[in-house]
């Protein structure tokens, strides 16, 4: 019975950890642009010439 409960302990710990990771990029503006990650993929990368 006291595994069950250590178990439990570190379940909300980990759980609690995720939760401060996750209002951390929140406030730090990770989530701002979801749009651009999007289309980037639709234009080409200007790749440079080789002058031989």
């Amino acid at each position: 019975m006291s595994v069950i409960i250590v178990l439990v302990i570190l379940a909300i710990l980990i759980a609690g950890g995720f939760l401060v990771a996750f209002i951390w990029a929140t406030r730090t503006g990770q989530f701002d642009d979801t749009e651009s990650p999007a289309v980037r993929i639709l234009f080409e990368d200007k790749k440079k010439e080789d002058n031989e």
